[in-house]
């Protein structure tokens, strides 16, 4: 494997969207051990992302919960799943200009021509091993916050 990057362009926020509690702790190990040095959150399911994303209920202050640079989004989730928050994610002016990356066990061509059609940014299979996970996510993470130039907050754009 090649070197790893330390990622931390302005402390860009992560948020991992998944129900597994296995999984998020997997995603974390991965991106810590691909030298990312961004902060990281979890929420459970894609009501609870939307809950963090609109500052409602336990993330009602917008301190505790700062607009994330990149999304990590699982597809089967409980109460909402991915593809409904991804949609109304996207459906959103406020939102629509997140980086969403699927992250999910799902290798089914519907699901990612579905996701691709509400606007996914990138569509990546969990992969089964540890060091599959570290590798994605240090090209993924190079990638969305070393690479591309990602828009600022519609609040946050200047108009000259």
């Amino acid at each position: 494997m090649g070197d790893l990057v330390t990622v931390d362009p302005g402390g860009k926020l992560i948020l991992v969207a998944d129900d597994d509690e296995d999984d998020q702790m997997l995603t974390a190990d991965a991106l810590t051990a691909s030298g990312l040095a961004n902060p990281l959150k979890s929420v459970k399911d894609g009501e609870e992302l939307m809950d963090y994303l609109y500052h409602r209920n336990d993330y009602a202050p917008p301190a505790i919960s700062p607009r994330p640079g990149l999304i990590l989004l699982d597809l089967n989730m409980p109460r909402k799943e991915g593809g409904e928050a991804l949609r109304q994610i996207k459906a959103d002016p406020g939102l629509r200009s997140l980086a969403v990356v699927v992250l999910t066990t799902s290798r089914a061509e519907e699901d990612i021509a579905r996701t691709y059609d509400l606007g996914v940014n990138s569509f990546i299979s969990k992969p089964v091993t540890f060091l599959g996970p570290v590798k994605e996510l240090n090209v993924a993470s190079e990638y969305w916050f070393q690479i591309v130039q990602l828009p600022p907050a519609v609040g946050e754009r200047l108009y000259g």
